[in-house]
């Protein structure tokens, strides 16, 4: 392998490398946002669907809500935003609501259902 090959190697490896510590930090970050209704936070409550980090650093994240007449339906994915925008390397940041597959119980972590007693 010629030393130009090895550099791009290293540069993917890095860049990849990277794209992950973001992804974790947007997990932290998300475990900080609360639902206001259920005193969990909404990555374990199972409201976070993806969470997807571009090479360039920018953030998509796709979420939903307990119900679409959730209270929080504005200021919840604001919230998410903001957070999130935060995060060193984050270039760019969209939280898209979605409601396929609709949320139910089975989607929130062992100790989300272990708080709420479900376990």
């Amino acid at each position: 392998m010629d030393n130009l090959a090895k550099v791009n190697e290293n540069n993917v490896d890095e860049a990849k490398e990277a794209r992950q510590n973001i992804q974790e930090e947007v997990i932290e970050v998300l475990r900080t946002c609360y639902d206001p209704e259920i005193p969990l936070n909404i990555y374990d409550l199972g409201l976070i669907y993806n969470v997807d980090v571009s090479p360039e650093g920018f953030v998509r994240i796709d979420m939903t809500l307990t119900s679409p007449n959730c209270p929080s339906i504005e200021s919840l994915p604001l919230e998410v935003e903001e957070k999130v925008r935060q995060i060193d390397g984050v270039t760019g940041v969209d939280v898209r609501l979605v409601w396929d597959p609709p949320f139910h119980i089975g989607m929130m972590s062992d100790e989300a259902k272990l708080a709420l007693g479900l376990l």
